[in-house]
């Protein structure tokens, strides 16, 4: 039986906010500190400031993606993904829009506290993330419907946060970092890919021209299994440096990404891939503190 939520509650907030996801929003910083301690550059508050930054927006992104996907008549009964907020009629769109206003305001707060960190011209990157937060879903050219949704993932869960929580503590950028951050990029996006693969047939009746939807279910199961394994691979980067930990102790995540490959490929599709949202959140993660710990070992 199914419980009764009541309408613009707590409950109904926290479901929107879909926490599951927030893990994405906790992977590049622990990435990027990661690579401020071994290098002798780490500063609590601003990594403390940009995980909080990055928690925001990335709630914000969920509640943006539940208002316009239930204005876009994308959220239909058959969907097979987590309820969503305003489909169910827990918050109303009106209500949604205010939600939206006050995180987004809150991040920005947030956020411009890390201009005493890294200089003025870190406006431009907070502007590009709420920018891209809005296009993601909305506009005349949404990007997630034109199948730009992982090369986002890549910039905005990998490249922007990992080399921006480095940053504002050294106050430098060096190669390590860049690998670093796509590391969490292509970690991250099997979120987005089981996400995908699940809806393959329902965003073909909406037109939304994922890249499971343009290239198919085969290149679904494929793309998860090679995302993962090529974020231990870059790990191996770390090894030339002489951090053999950061190099090998990565490459234990795929113990678990395999497992979760091979239910992928079991369940193949219907609401029972849902409980892979979740093991794919365990599994990055593990991955972030796996790197972490052998940046900081090595």
């Amino acid at each position: 039986m199914k419980d009764i939520i009541e309408k613009d509650s707590a409950k109904a907030w926290l479901l929107a906010a879909r926490p599951k996801t927030l893990a994405g929003a906790v992977v590049p910083i622990l990435i990027g500190s990661g690579l401020a301690i071994a290098d002798g550059k780490f500063n609590w508050l601003p990594a403390l400031i940009c995980c909080l930054f990055a928690f925001l927006m990335q709630i914000a992104s969920n509640l943006i993606n539940d208002l316009f996907d239930f204005l876009k008549g994308t959220d239909r009964e058959d969907r097979l993904g987590p309820e969503r907020a305003c489909a169910q009629g827990w918050i109303s769109p009106s209500a949604m829009k205010k939600g939206i206003f006050v995180v987004v305001a809150l991040a920005c707060l947030v956020g411009s506290t890390l201009l005493l960190y890294g200089g003025w011209w870190l406006i431009l990157v907070g502007m590009f993330c709420v920018a891209f937060a809005f296009l993601y879903t909305t506009g005349p050219y949404p990007l997630s419907y034109h199948g730009w949704g992982d090369l986002l993932v890549l910039i905005f869960f990998g490249v922007v946060p990992v080399c921006g929580t480095y940053y504002v503590q050294a106050l430098t950028l060096t190669p390590h970092v860049f690998v670093g951050s796509l590391v969490s990029g292509l970690v991250i996006d099997t979120l987005l890919v089981v996400n995908n693969y699940r809806d393959r047939d329902a965003d073909a009746k909406s037109g939304k021209k994922t890249i499971i939807v343009r290239f198919g279910e085969p290149f679904g199961r494929f793309i998860y299994l090679f995302l993962g394994i090529a974020a231990c691979w870059l790990c191996i980067y770390f090894a030339w440096e002489g951090r053999l930990w950061a190099a090998l102790l990565p490459q234990l995540y795929l113990i678990p990404h395999f497992l979760t490959w091979q239910r992928l490929v079991k369940i193949h599709s219907g609401k029972e891939l849902n409980a892979l949202l979740g093991e794919s959140s365990r599994n990055m993660l593990l991955l972030a503190i796996l790197l972490s710990m052998g940046l900081i070992i090595g």
